[in-house]
This record gives structure tokens, sequence and C-alpha cells, in this order.
């Protein structure tokens, strides 16, 4: 437990420090106005705010700071996991996919060194590779697994993919022609207990005849490599092989499934592919699609969840923020004879509302920048949080069996902050406006009438 207390100590250090300076920097703003400023009712509103009564409706106001801070810290923290989540799953995806392909529109592509050089000559187009891709069965003693199996050519496979990057045992150039080695995912190795330098069989959905009979066609492949590329439909289902050895196994002789590309900038894949169609001289025989056709359905989900988790956590806080409503009606209800007295020497119902928009903007700010500072500090370490709860509780909250990605990312960004603290201040601001009118239609005489 003290090694728990002091590692929060040192996490929420940044944040304490801010809230030092906070009450410091806002103690300065309001003695500056009471000094300088002329205007009676911002004086009188951070008055309000400032005021230190240990009665039920400091209370009440130290509550509202307090639901705020906690809803925008909320709100913080899962937009910014839910953008490393569409982050993971992109860069993840796009280092064992690419960025867009290139295919025949009869399944074979014949003259793909020719097809590479003309979609080389555009300029966004940093790296192309060929690629023969099928299913096929993995077999290793009593173990069996179905696997996606990839030819990928050693050379310029690093050119459009970061497969060489992920490799925990080997190289992908051991991948050399005609010796059949394959190369597994670390999900799909620990499946068939298979290592470096073991044999597996492989076999593919293809009939030979001999005199025994129909059988399907295999070939015995030497285990040369392991990558974990941490996404589990990768490290579970893809074996790669080189090119030469996937095009003997398939029967493709000199053609291959596609040509895979890598571009500069990969949000322009979808002008690009265009780009790259129009560029082809027989484009009526190519099929041209980028890697947001093909993985559509992930960012879409993510997409979508984002919108919504955004749109329900904005209702708790809504509701944290209209607390303040509550809290400024008994303010009101307290400070009648103050605003009737106010009233006689001449402050007009416009300057009663103002003061107290005043201090309910004054309780909405309060709550926005804790909630900025919370929600930061621990959208920024949720990483080493999650570790810490993990070993005290002996439970591993992600499983790679389950979730696509087995750890928690966060990624924030300046947008959302902008959004979020916009939408708590206005929220704020709103939630003032209905006190703040009560508290102008106050009639000084019957409010002082049993004073």
């Amino acid at each position: 437990m003290p090694i728990f207390l002091t590692f929060l100590k040192i996490v929420f250090l940044p944040i304490y420090l801010p809230w030092r300076l906070y009450f410091y920097a806002l103690a300065w703003v309001v003695g500056v106005l009471e000094n300088s400023s002329q205007n009676a009712q911002v004086i009188i509103g951070l008055r309000y705010t400032r005021a230190r009564s240990r009665d039920f409706i400091s209370f009440i106001s130290a509550t509202s700071i307090i639901c705020i801070a906690l809803g925008v810290a909320t709100l913080i923290v899962v937009i910014s996991v839910m953008n490393g989540f569409e982050r993971e799953l992109r860069d993840r995806i796009l280092g064992m996919a690419s960025h867009a392909t290139i295919e025949a529109v009869n399944g074979g592509l014949a003259d793909w060194q020719g097809v590479a050089k003309q979609a080389e000559l555009n300029p966004e187009v940093e790296g192309v590779a060929p690629y023969i891709q099928g299913e096929a069965m993995l077999k290793n003693g009593g173990a069996l697994s179905g696997t996606l199996v990839r030819g990928v050519d050693p050379a310029s496979e690093p050119k459009v993919s970061d497969i060489g990057e992920h490799m925990v045992q080997g190289k992908l150039s051991d991948l050399t022609p005609g010796d059949y080695k394959i190369v597994l995912g670390a999900e799909l190795a620990q499946l068939l207990d298979a290592g470096v330098g073991d044999k597996v069989d492989l076999m593919i959905p293809d009939f030979s005849v001999t005199p025994a009979g129909i059988l399907p066609r295999f070939r015995r492949f030497t285990v040369s490599g392991i990558f974990k590329v941490g996404m589990y439909e990768y490290d579970r289902g893809t074996a790669l092989l080189n090119i030469e050895d996937a095009a003997a196994l398939y029967r493709k002789g000199d053609t291959v499934n596609g040509i895979r590309l890598k571009l500069h900038d990969l949000f322009q894949a979808p002008q690009v592919s265009r780009q790259i169609a129009g560029q082809l001289s027989l484009s009526g025989l190519y099929y041209v699609s980028d890697w947001t056709r093909e993985h559509s359905n992930f960012f879409k989900a993510v997409a979508t969840e984002k919108t919504v988790m955004f749109l329900i956590l904005s209702l708790l806080v809504g509701i944290a923020a209209f607390n303040i409503v509550s809290t400024l009606v008994m303010v009101v209800q307290q400070k009648q004879s103050d605003i009737a007295i106010l009233r006689t020497l001449g402050t007009t119902p416009r300057g009663i509302m103002a003061i107290f928009m005043i201090q309910g903007s004054v309780i909405g700010i309060a709550g926005t920048v804790a909630g900025l500072l919370i929600g930061i500090g621990l959208a920024l370490n949720l990483q080493p949080i999650m570790f810490l709860l993990q070993a005290v509780t002996g439970q591993r909250f992600l499983s790679p069996d389950i979730y696509y990605i087995s750890d928690l990312p966060s990624q924030l960004k300046w947008i959302d902050l902008t959004k979020i603290s916009g939408l708590a201040l206005t929220l704020g601001l709103i939630s003032t406006l209905y006190p703040a009118w009560r508290a102008s239609r106050v009639q000084p005489a019957q409010a002082l009438r049993y004073e």
C-alpha cells in the first residue's frame, strides 16, 4: 500500500502543482478586478464566489465544482482512450496490410513489374511490393490450425509494411526462395507448439490426383522466424512465405495476386487510388483499392462509438453543470435582502442578473479547469496506472484472446480538449440564466418588508 500511494503521488504531482497555481491565480485576478475595475457587478459576483461561509450553500457549490470536474475528466479520459484505440488499430492494421492495392480483375496479375513501375510514377507512392495470398491449413504433430498464407518478397516487403520490425525470432530475409521456409505469428506458433527450426505441414484447398486417389496438396516447411505485431487477428492467423515458394505452392507461375502500395500520406489513399487507376493504360483490367475501403468497418465502428460515448458522457457534464441552478436558486433566496438594497441603490435588473451569472460562471470555470487538469493527468498516465492495477489485482483487464488490442492506449488531442471545455463552460453559463433571471425579478419592497 505505501508503494501504491507513492505511485499515485508521483502520477498526480503535475496536477497538484497546477491546482495551487490555479487558486493563486484566481485570487490575484479577483484582487485586480476589485482594485481596478469600476464594474460593481463583477466585484460583487466575484466576492459572492470567494465567500468562505460554512453553510449548506457553500457545500452545494463545492459539490457542483467536484461534479463538473469529474464529468469533464471522465469525458477526457474516455475520448483519449477511443483516440488511442483508433490510432493503434490504424497503425497495426496498416503495419500488416497496405495503404492501397492493385489487383487484376481476372484474378492473376501477370505483368506486375510494369504495373508497379507505372504506380511508382505517382509522387505520393513511397514503395511497392508484390504479394500472393491464399488460405491454408497448418499442422504440427496433433495441433492443427487454419491460417492466411501470404507470399512476400523479402527485399521489397519492408517498403510497404513494418513486419520486419516486429520479428521476435529470426529475420524476414531468411525467407530465401526454394528453401521452403515459413514465418509464423506468435499466437499461431504457440498454438501449433512450433519454434524456429521445427517442421510444419502446410495444406491448401487444392487437390492432386495420385494413384492413391485425390489428395489435398501439402508441403513441409521449416519455421525460420516468428513475428508479433500486437494484434491478435494477425498474430493468430497469418503466415509468411517467400513469394516464389508461394507461387509454386498455389501454381501461380509468373503471376501474383496483386501489388501493395505504401503512400507518403495514408489519409490521401482514396485520392491517390483514383489517380493510379487513371494512370494505368488499361485501367479496365485492374482494380485499385485502399485501406479506407478494405477496413472501413473497423474505423466506422470506432468513429460511431466515439461519437456515442461523447454524447452519453456529455449528459454527465450537463447534469453536473445544472447543479449550479440549485446552488444559485438557494443563493438568490438567501441574498434577497442584499438584492433589494442593491436595487434601491440604483442597480438595474440586468446588473442583478450579471452578478449571479458571474458567480455561476466562476463555479463552472473552476470545475472545468479542475476537470481538465485531472483528465489530462489521467490520460497521460493511463498505461502505468493500468499496469499497477493489474499487478495489484492479479487480473488482466484486456485479454488478447478477446480484444484486438491488449493494452490501453491513450491519445490526447487539443481539438477534443477544446470541445469538452467549451461544452462544460457553455452548459455552466446556460445553467445560470434562470436563477439570475429570478434574482432580477426580486421586488425591493417585498424583500425588505420583514427586515
